[in-house]
């Protein structure tokens, strides 16, 4: 297949492009610091994993026995229940959500959704594609959920099944849910049908290392869990895993002739080279290798965060967070380092990146320098 110079050189400087804003992006959950060069044989063959990941099917262009290890790696990091689970790789944290919320709905049809007011975009989205009821709930300013309001909401509705949406890092702050605490709230108003899905899109492959470690997965009581591959992980392309309870799952399953396989997840043809992404991570780095990854990031994070205080920003981060929050920024300030904001506050993300070490922050830090330098000669 040939292209014409033209096209050829739009290619470059695209690659061009890609490679200066790849440099000093601080403010999207983004690891690039990955080396996927032995992977590339892989994208000359139509490799799909249509169907369960745990049933062979009658095509054999696929990666499934690699999708089953990333799965049962991840899988075991969130404690899931031995022999009552599932999962699959999915194109990333909103369609892992979705699922979630689908098994949800199948076993509560009747259910009510609480999520926070600071859970993800994408969320309100896809309970409008299952049709589902919802109630939102104030967050604290944290960015947690407000455990009272949760608990006032849910007495009032307490004839009617709960769905919670718990978030494992909310998007501006990292802010993390506490499951354990939710399921007290339950039991102490005797609701007895429930699900909980936790959204740890942002935290999940973080939080297995933490110390403490956050009550999120499947021992504290969880359903299903989302986590992302691009994030923290590191891919070139988006993707995910999610991961349920195989009891609820096989609510939903059913039997496709013509592809020889169980229909249980989201979509159709699915994506069978990003497990072989995940895989190839999973295998590099390992539990202790992803334990290392966690530290290096905690301690650049920690470095930001005294750094920016020391120049005078009001910078915080919510307990061992990625994730270093401050006013608002300037335009300027936000273009160049391409910082996400919203609702008054920006953020920096100590994601691991190939280009992200302390002089990268201390440049962020003088550019907040000058910015606060600015705003005193104008108070003057």
């Amino acid at each position: 297949m040939n292209i014409k110079p033209s096209d050829q050189q739009r290619l470059q400087q695209l690659l061009q492009h890609l490679e200066q804003h790849s440099k000093i992006a601080l403010g999207y959950p983004v690891a690039n610091d990955f080396d996927y060069t032995a992977l590339k044989p892989f994208m000359d063959y139509v490799i799909n994993n249509v169907g369960d990941p745990f049933v062979e099917g009658t095509y054999k262009v696929e990666s499934r026995e690699f999708e089953r290890e990333v799965v049962e790696f991840w899988a075991r990091l969130m404690r899931a229940p031995e022999d009552n689970w599932w999962g699959y790789v999915t194109n990333g944290g909103t369609e892992g959500n979705l699922y979630g919320l689908y098994l949800a709905r199948e076993l509560h049809p009747k259910g009510i959704v609480y999520f926070s007011q600071d859970t993800h975009y994408s969320v309100t989205k896809n309970l409008h594609f299952l049709n589902m009821r919802h109630i939102m709930i104030r967050s604290q300013r944290n960015g947690e959920i407000d455990y009272e309001d949760l608990r006032e909401t849910l007495k009032v509705n307490r004839d009617v099944p709960a769905i919670i949406f718990a978030n494992i890092g909310t998007t501006m702050t990292e802010a993390k849910d506490d499951i354990g605490r939710i399921k007290t709230i339950l039991a102490e108003l005797v609701i007895g049908q429930y699900y909980i899905h936790s959204d740890a899109a942002m935290a999940g492959a973080v939080a297995p290392f933490l110390e403490p470690r956050p009550s999120f997965d499947f021992a504290d009581g969880a359903d299903s869990i989302s986590i992302s591959g691009h994030k923290f992980i590191g891919s070139p392309m988006p993707c995910g895993i999610v991961l349920a309870r195989r009891n609820h799952v096989n609510r939903i399953a059913r039997s496709i002739a013509y592809i020889g396989n169980l229909d249980t997840t989201i979509t159709g043809s699915r994506n069978g080279l990003t497990p072989l992404i995940l895989w190839y991570a999973m295998r590099a780095f390992g539990e202790d290798g992803l334990r290392a990854r966690v530290q290096k990031s905690l301690q650049l994070a920690a470095y930001a965060e005294a750094q920016l205080q020391a120049i005078g920003v009001q910078a915080w981060r919510n307990p061992n967070a990625l994730t270093v929050v401050m006013p608002q920024v300037p335009t300027w300030v936000q273009e160049k380092w391409q910082l996400a904001t919203a609702q008054g506050i920006s953020h920096i993300m100590l994601m691991p990146q190939k280009n992200l070490t302390t002089r990268l922050i201390d440049e962020f830090v003088a550019d907040m320098a000058s910015v606060c330098a600015m705003a005193e000669e104008q108070q003057l």
